[in-house]
């Protein structure tokens, strides 16, 4: 596989984030679905809508967020809508909850390491196309949150991601947390299911990596640690598994006083076999150029 392209810039605006796109040269096609993540309530470092208002404007794109697996305020329908509209997200944009009603699609995966089959959100199929605009972060099960992660557990259903902590065990949100998958299991489990999207979508997606607000929590935390680096970024790219693989090098590159204990949470969590085992599946590859604009 060739190399790919992941462009860069320091700039952290609206507007590089339409740049960023648009250096991609894709038109994306249709009816396009935005996944960001809508941020628990009370976290304080998720991406205000009105930064992605420009961007997701651009391609007059549909916000698309799935239910969660665990307590909180975006575990049922109800509770996640009266979220987006707390956080603006309803304001802004047209929104759906692909997962919000009736049954889920399955996507079958043929090749996949641990899972066979994948739990979306059956609002999915009424998109043409996809646009992932993600937060860059650590995550205190995954041990970073970027575009394979939005693709995997943040596209899932709540049965979908019930099987992807589970490394497909079970898909009933009452029981999976007694059946967590080993570490690297549950990684590879995020691979597979994150490769049933890209293929759903071939051709037909892009990927925006947005590096600021650095904790090592995600935005699924409703109490989470403050940033602890500098912000540095955005990246994007048409293949997810190279822009986080960027990011991650971006990381280890930095001088922050804050990077080790970002690195900690990563390689603590198995973060990057995530990375090793999206590349091995050969839906993206960790061989990139990165192009500063």
């Amino acid at each position: 596989m060739e190399k790919a392209k992941v462009y860069f810039t320091k700039e952290l605006t609206p507007e590089a984030v339409v740049r960023m796109y648009e250096a991609l040269q894709i038109a994306l096609p249709g009816k396009v679905a935005v996944k960001v993540h809508s941020g628990e309530a009370g976290n304080q470092n998720y991406l205000r809508p009105k930064f992605m208002e420009q961007m997701i404007g651009h391609v007059n794109g549909t916000v698309v967020e799935c239910n969660t697996a665990y307590g909180g305020e975006r575990n049922t329908t109800d509770k996640h809508k009266k979220l987006m509209e707390a956080h603006g997200w309803a304001k802004y944009f047209k929104v759906d909850l692909l997962d919000g009603e009736g049954p889920d699609l399955k996507l079958e995966i043929p090749n996949g390491k641990v899972l066979k089959e994948n739990y979306v959100g059956k609002n999915i199929v009424d998109y043409d196309s996809l646009l992932v605009l993600s937060h860059f972060k650590g995550h205190p099960m995954g041990g970073f949150g970027g575009a394979i992660k939005q693709l995997s557990i943040g596209i899932a259903s709540t049965a979908g991601k019930c099987l992807i902590h589970s490394g497909g065990a079970v898909d009933d949100q009452n029981t999976v947390w007694s059946h967590t998958a080993q570490q690297e299991v549950f990684c590879e489990a995020m691979a597979d299911a994150a490769g049933s999207v890209v293929e759903y979508f071939e051709g037909k997606a892009a990927y925006i990596n947005v590096m600021c607000n650095l904790s090592v929590d995600c935005d699924c935390c409703a109490v989470a640690e403050d940033p602890c680096m500098a912000d540095i970024g955005i990246l994007s790219s048409l293949d997810p598994v190279a822009l986080d693989k960027a990011c991650m090098d971006l990381i280890r590159q930095s001088t922050d006083p804050g990077r080790d204990h970002f690195l900690e949470r990563v390689t603590s969590r198995h973060g990057e076999h995530t990375i090793d085992a999206a590349a091995k599946l050969g839906y993206g590859t960790k061989e990139y150029e990165l192009i500063e604009l």
